[in-house]
């Protein structure tokens, strides 16, 4: 026989065997399978939330440091948050906070010019980014592991000596002013900032608009002052992730600081003073849908109903098309692409709630009276077993998303350094959630959604909004007595009132 044909017989009878044990261990198998997919089981997933004590690191300036290492990229992400931000503005100098940190970012320092700069990070392939938000100013960056060194190195000197080139400072100033032309052009930034000082005030920072004299009258000096007074070792929390070994990484950033004066620590923002207006008030704006929101002031996030207040906002509007706003404006009666709630609750003071939606301008008032209703029904009956179940484990199973990448766990650490957040909070949240009653639900709706202590604010066409819809259903006469408020659109260079 030949030797090819002696080895195709070997080889088809070890085949035919390993087929024989398959199909006599087979029948085993297949009796310990679920017969259909919704019988299969899986073991419960656990998750334990991280603590920032494992990751928290303090140099021997004081100054705290989170560091989460990781091999998966050669990669180093580093962040630093300065308490800061637009609440330190002066009245008369409005947007010195975000046009600081954008001319510390492109205005180059005393000894590279801003295209030095610019051109060493493109050859290091570094992000590097600065800003300003209300309470804080941020400055990071992102680059390979190889370049670390030197791009923290450009991101100190940046930071310390800031030149505030001219040139870059005239093309910021003029961007400003483009902005600022266009302020009117959509309904959405008026809705806004009228909505903005209705719930803060217009004195207060999370109202305020830089104006045309407010941008032009700030100079280098005051921008070099603020750098000075924000960005400084005292005023500090540093994360860093990547690939990194802690102690290495604690090494550098101790050389890095060693020279920096420390400075002094901000203080917290300070609270509005101001008080919400119930009622209707309303800004003409020629467009085809009107564009709403319904609240008032809130809760802050350490109130005893927060997380009765989570659960209740899910249920209300918070949950997309599982909730009632949502399901009652769009799903039944087809009103608006989007509508829901939303409730941020206050660190430093109360934050707000409100419910927003846009829809044609017939069906407005409509809209507005169907949401009232789910107030109302939220305020007077308890919601059902299947909506508290849904709620609840809509936050309880979505939990570690919050911790899902290294760069936003760190995250959340330094703002929980920065708030003083009770340690145990990220440890109990899925046990407080677990916690909320349909009684704990009725009792925060009670509390919070009051209409008569709402304000409605509207951006649109007015004459055709305040008619109602053609069935005659609803019409914005049936809300605070036909008590309605005209407020002017405003200048957008300047912010007052336009006849």
């Amino acid at each position: 026989m030949h030797p090819n044909m002696k080895h195709f017989m070997h080889t088809s009878t070890t085949i035919l065997a390993a087929t024989l044990v398959a199909f006599a261990v087979a029948p085993a198998v297949a009796d310990d399978l679920p017969k259909r997919p919704e019988n299969i089981t899986f073991k419960p997933l656990t998750f334990n939330a991280p603590k920032a004590a494992d990751y928290r690191h303090v140099l021997s300036n004081g100054v705290v440091v989170f560091l989460a290492p990781s091999k998966e990229l050669p990669l180093i992400d580093l962040s630093m948050t300065f308490r800061g931000g637009d609440f330190l503005d002066p009245m008369d100098k409005t947007g010195l906070a975000g046009m600081t940190a954008s001319l510390m970012r492109t205005g180059g320092t005393k000894s590279m010019s801003p295209k030095d700069v610019d051109e060493r990070l493109d050859f290091l392939a570094t992000d590097l980014s600065i800003g300003a938000r209300g309470t804080t100013c941020s400055a990071s960056i992102d680059t390979l592991t190889a370049n670390f060194d030197e791009s923290l190195a450009i991101l100190m000197d940046v930071l310390r000596n800031p030149l505030f080139d001219e040139a870059k400072t005239k093309i910021t100033v003029d961007e400003a002013m483009e902005g600022m032309k266009q302020r009117n052009d959509d309904a959405d930034p008026i809705l806004d900032r009228e909505w903005n000082m209705a719930m803060y005030g217009g004195d207060h920072f999370e109202a305020r608009e830089p104006t045309e004299k407010s941008i032009r009258s700030i100079t280098r000096e005051d921008m070099a002052a603020y750098a000075a007074k924000v960005f400084n070792p005292s005023n500090v929390v540093v994360a860093v992730s990547g690939d990194f070994e802690p102690k290495d990484m604690l090494a550098k950033l101790e050389k890095a600081f060693a020279a920096w004066p420390k400075g002094e620590r901000m203080p917290v923002p300070p609270a509005p003073t101001a008080t919400v207006n119930p009622g209707v008030f309303h800004v003409e704006k020629e467009i085809p849908q009107g564009k709403v929101f319904i609240g008032a002031r809130g809760i802050t996030r350490d109130d005893p109903d927060y997380f009765a207040a989570l659960v209740m906002n899910e249920i209300l509007g918070g949950g997309g098309f599982t909730s009632r706003i949502m399901k009652t404006v769009r799903s039944d009666e087809g009103l608006a692409y989007s509508a829901g709630s939303q409730l941020d609750a206050g660190v430093y003071y109360p934050g707000e709630f409100r419910a927003a939606f846009q829809s044609k301008s017939p069906t407005v008032a409509l809209a507005i009276k169907l949401i009232e209703r789910e107030f109302e029904k939220m305020r007077d009956t308890p919601v059902s077993a299947e909506e508290l179940e849904v709620a609840k484990k809509s936050f309880i199973e979505t939990f570690p998303r919050a911790f899902e990448s290294k760069p936003a766990m760190l995250g959340i650490f330094v703002s929980d350094e920065w708030t003083g957040r009770d340690a145990s909070y990220w440890q109990t949240y899925r046990e407080n959630v677990a916690k909320v009653t349909a009684a704990d639900v009725q009792r925060v709706a009670q509390r919070l959604l009051d209409m008569d202590k709402m304000a409605i604010y509207v951006v649109g066409d007015w004459d055709t909004i305040s008619l109602g819809d053609a069935t005659g259903r609803a019409k914005m006469a049936d809300f605070f007595n036909d008590q309605a408020t005209e407020l002017p659109l405003r200048d957008p260079m300047t912010m007052e009132p336009m006849r």
